[in-house]
């Protein structure tokens, strides 16, 4: 090779952030690049089990101190290494390639068109014969922090709308070269394999939001298959099975293969049902020659997905062929002689089907929940998915992740890819499909908008929620008036702890897990649920007891914990039980089925205030007649906080009139000062209908009116009356008063004359 020798320096390897993926960076410590006479911009040759280029950026804020090296999973796969090991690096001068030769490094993939598209993606980027490089990464703006000539190399535009993986056949001259203006760029259009046996179909950086999950797998599965001597020098056996559960789409199969690509396994896939025969004894034997195969090619991983299909509790079937599966996998995993480098990894969405046997260590020796992804893991998966793909100027994807709660890593895939499909749209018009080809010009303006996007978030479904009614609430604490204080505590007790939880845990209080909304039928108690959710940007799970109980014996309670489950996994999830009189009523009372209601009751005070605890999920709950309520949910840990929503004062039904005719033509002799003085006792619902009552007077009048005017109005007045009686308000206060003092049980009562609840409480 030509490249001047310089001294090298040896440097540990950690993955790089999922923003880097694809760029052809090495985050070099500060210390390090002083060490090597290195700027920002030069390229570095990094050593391992092969050689790749990279070329050198400052490290991370937070690695400040750190002695690692931060290569994206492309380029730990070129230098054939692993994170934590251990490579040498130096400053190497590449020279200006006179030719470059690329083919698809994905199979099923045929590539035609112009290649000088792949001189403006890899424009000065460092390559090596045999080196796997992406056209992904070049959409993002570069730090403000990277010299000039820098940010200009990595802004370049991206070349297709996905992400495809190209080998380096050859170069010419040999070596270490980068492509510039008079490069000689040639795309052959079949896939060509890579070097060596290494493969980057897959990596850590193709997974997004599961951090935490990648290192319990590095410590259980990378760590035994690369350096099987550490645990024979400590004595023990090294892990044998992970079982992987979480909702469907969080990327368990993913992960599993870029663990297998990381690690330098062979990988091993049984699908469940795949493996279930015809013959007797022919499922058995199916089962040991895959597992006898991943024996004589370890170090290997064998991934059983959907599980559950093949592996159920033996007690709940009733086919031999199941039970002798099972026990097949049994003896297996245990196997009569010792499986080195051999792991095997599971996955399931439903863990409680799984044969309890086989959830001991031993077999599966630790079970890690590939959760839904949080805001940040959104993010990531978002950048992932749009790492080729033109966006727009006004596409923001930390707006995206904040937007898409309950989404995981499929719903977003999913996402991207409607969004693509409506830019194409957009572009469709523009199009001759009987040319056959489409203009360059075209596909230069081709990009993804934020309008794409949000079409796209109307289509997509989250897929963690489809087994309950979610609801993506459109109720903004704009749209709700006269109920300040309701708010005001709603906002201190929902809002803040699910947008600041770091808050409540420096202060060492835990927030309240559930609010009791009661007070008069139409105050607006479910809208202000459906605010809160909205504002807190939460899943808002709504039910009624309806949807929850059942005739089957045993059923309710299962959906109660199955509801409570979901909304877990889906955290933060506010859940809304309207009418909760109906589904918990006071026990012993002998109203409603006595068996049932006590036995739902006893179920949601066990997941409220059980050892499971309610991570970021608050339970509202709306009731007009809160003394039916069993008392053992008034109490602090289950019902904390117990709000009363009254019937608005004249200054809230000035808001809410002023709300309902926002989008109504009033003519300018139309009072609402004066509406709001006549209307006591009215609540919202009452209002709303006081406005559409005026507007259908209106139209009665001659469909052809362009102004609703005060007559129609006081026309509307003497059609509707207020819902609330003077009797009706006089009892809540009393219940009010009652609640705030004890959540001692008070007797059931409906709307009474005033002085029946004194001489109640005078005889008790």
């Amino acid at each position: 090779m030509a490249e001047q020798e310089s001294p090298g320096r040896k440097i540990q390897v950690a993955n790089a952030r999922p923003e880097d993926a694809g760029r052809g960076l090495a985050r070099i410590p500060v210390a390090a690049m002083a060490e090597l006479h290195l700027a920002e911009g030069d390229v570095v040759e990094i050593a391992g089990k092969r050689s790749t280029p990279a070329r050198v950026v400052r490290p991370y804020k937070e690695d400040e101190g750190l002695d690692v090296l931060r290569l994206d999973g492309l380029q730990r796969a070129n230098a054939g290494v692993g994170s934590g090991d251990f490579v040498q690096i130096r400053k190497i001068e590449p020279r200006p390639a006179q030719r470059v030769v690329f083919a698809p490094a994905q199979n099923n993939l045929r590539l035609q068109g112009n290649p000088d598209g792949l001189k403006r993606v890899f424009f000065q980027r460092p390559l090596a014969a045999g080196d796997v490089v992406a056209t992904a990464g070049q959409q993002q703006v570069p730090p403000s922090d990277m010299p000039p000539h820098l940010r200009q190399m990595l802004a370049a535009p991206a070349y297709a709308l996905q992400e495809i993986r190209l080998v380096v056949v050859s170069t010419l001259p040999k070596g270490y070269v980068h492509i510039d203006a008079d490069t000689e760029i040639e795309l052959r259009a079949e896939y060509e394999e890579p070097r060596e046996s290494r493969r980057a179909d897959v990596t850590y950086d193709d997974v997004g939001g599961m951090a935490e999950a990648i290192d319990q797998l590095r410590e259980m599965v990378e760590l035994p298959l690369r350096y099987p001597e550490l645990f024979e020098r400590l004595g023990v056996d090294p892990p044998k099975g992970v079982l992987l559960h979480g909702p469907p789409g969080t990327g368990k199969t993913r992960l599993a293969r870029a663990v297998a690509n990381e690690s330098e396994a062979e990988f091993f896939l049984i699908n469940g049902p795949e493996i279930m025969g015809s013959a007797y004894g022919e499922s058995e034997k199916q089962l040991r020659e895959v597992f006898e195969a991943a024996a004589k090619s370890a170090p290997s991983i064998l991934f059983i997905d959907e599980i559950d299909s093949i592996a159920p509790k033996r007690g709940n079937v009733t086919g031999e062929t199941e039970k002798r599966l099972v026990a097949q996998l049994l003896t297996l995993m245990d196997g009569l002689e010792p499986r080195t480098n051999l792991v095997v990894i599971a996955a399931t969405n439903r863990p409680e089907a799984i044969d309890e046997a086989l959830r001991r260590p031993g077999r599966f020796d630790r079970e890690i929940i590939v959760g839904v992804p949080d805001e940040r893991g959104r993010r990531e998966i978002l950048g992932i998915h749009t790492r080729g793909m033109p966006l727009g100027e006004g596409v923001d994807l930390g707006e995206l992740a904040r937007m898409t709660y309950g989404f995981v890593g499929a719903d977003l895939a999913a996402l991207t890819r409607e969004a693509a499909i409506e830019t194409v749209r957009r572009f469709m018009p523009r199009l001759n499909l009987e040319e056959g080809t489409i203009p360059p010009d075209v596909l230069e303006e081709l990009s993804v908008s934020r309008d794409d996007f949000m079409a796209a978030i109307k289509r997509v479904q989250p897929s963690a929620m489809r087994e309950v009614m979610v609801q993506a609430p459109n109720i903004g604490w704009a749209d709700i008036g006269g109920l300040d204080d309701a708010q005001m505590r709603l906002k201190e007790g929902v809002e803040l702890p699910l947008k600041d939880p770091d808050a409540f845990r420096r202060i060492g209080i835990r927030p309240a897990k559930g609010f009791l909304l009661y007070g008069p039928p139409g105050t607006g108690k479910t809208l202000l649920a459906k605010a809160v959710a909205r504002e807190a940007q939460a899943n808002f799970i709504a039910t009624k007891s309806s949807d929850l109980l059942s005739k089957w014996y045993g059923e309710s309670e299962q959906q109660i914990a199955r509801l409570f489950n979901r909304a877990r996994q889906v955290a933060p999830t506010v859940i809304f039980i309207d009418e909760l009189d109906s589904l918990v009523p006071a026990r012993g009372n002998g109203l409603g089925e006595p068996q049932v209601t006590e036995r739902v009751v006893n179920t949601i005070l066990a997941e409220m205030d059980g050892l499971e605890e309610l991570q970021s999920v608050v339970v509202i709950g709306a009731t007009n007649r809160p003394t039916l309520v069993d008392p053992a949910l008034l109490r602090p840990g289950r019902f904390d906080e117990l709000i009363y929503v009254p019937v608005p004062d004249e200054s809230g039904r000035r808001h809410i009139l002023s709300i309902h005719t926002a989008k109504m033509p009033l003519a300018e002799d139309v009072d609402l000062d004066l509406l709001a003085r006549r209307t006591e006792r009215f609540t919202g619902a009452d209002l709303e209908d006081l406005v559409r009552r005026a507007g259908l007077i209106a139209l009665r009048q001659s469909l052809s009116v362009d102004k609703v005017t005060q007559d129609h109005f006081l026309a509307a007045l003497e059609e509707t009356r207020a819902s609330v009686t003077a009797e009706m308000e006089h009892e809540y206060e009393q219940i009010q008063s009652q609640l705030k003092q004890s959540a001692m049980r008070v007797d059931p009562i409906g709307f009474v004359a005033p002085g029946m609840v004194r001489s109640r409480e005078r005889d008790g």
